[in-house]
């Protein structure tokens, strides 16, 4: 008697809806264990492809990384101007570009701040994802030791353009960067409650943000 082999066939789709396939794979892979614990055959097990399939649209497993964060900055650049009713200008979606639209526009610290938590708050595995990533990239070795020192600096750099009246803009600007990522960590180990509602809270007690 012939035993009949079942023998699953691979979906075909675009290369740019595969592409985010593997994105979307490999940022909730991220997300749960860090970028070393991310494996390319468990990636392309859960998108019905081989592992060279998955290389052969991102080259690497860095390059992978890569593409995730480019992918991350793009979608909260776009929703963060969604948030503060900006309009969004063609091509812009890096936190410099809008940190110059922002400035442009005089919307004050507070309102962008808030903005922010905002969109964060409606996204744990991603704030899960960055926070993650920030700590292991702590390692010179790390493929993303490079995108997180530029990162910060960048968060920094926007924050204290936004309080040009002060002397000391920088390190009000280091000081609300630390407490905006102390609370979406202790967020995390409470995901019944609400990041907004707790930043609102802490923000009263900020005078930058008054």
């Amino acid at each position: 008697m012939t035993v009949p082999i079942s023998i699953k066939r691979r979906v075909r789709m675009p290369t740019a809806v595969r592409r985010q396939q593997i994105i979307d794979v490999s940022t909730s892979v991220i997300a749960e264990r860090g970028y070393w614990g991310l494996s390319l055959q468990d990636v392309a097990d859960s998108c019905g492809l081989t592992v060279n399939g998955v290389l052969h649209h991102f080259g690497s497993k860095d390059g992978l990384l890569v593409a995730v964060l480019d992918h991350r900055d793009r979608v909260d650049a776009i929703a963060l101007f969604e948030i503060l009713g900006i309009e969004i200008p063609s091509g812009a979606s890096t936190l410099d570009d809008l940190s110059d639209v922002i400035v442009n526009t005089h919307l004050d610290l507070s309102t962008v701040c808030r903005a922010i938590v905002e969109r964060n708050g409606l996204q744990p595995e991603i704030v899960r994802l960055y926070s993650v990533l920030e700590a292991e990239s702590m390692s010179p070795e790390h493929p993303a030791h490079d995108y997180f020192t530029t990162r910060q600096q960048s968060t920094l750099a926007a924050f204290a353009r936004l309080i040009p009246q002060a002397d000391d803009a920088h390190a009000i600007a280091r000081h609300l960067l630390a407490v905006m990522d102390g609370l979406q960590l202790q967020w995390l180990h409470e995901p019944e409650s609400d990041l907004l509602a707790l930043w609102d809270a802490v923000a009263a007690g900020i005078p930058a943000l008054r």
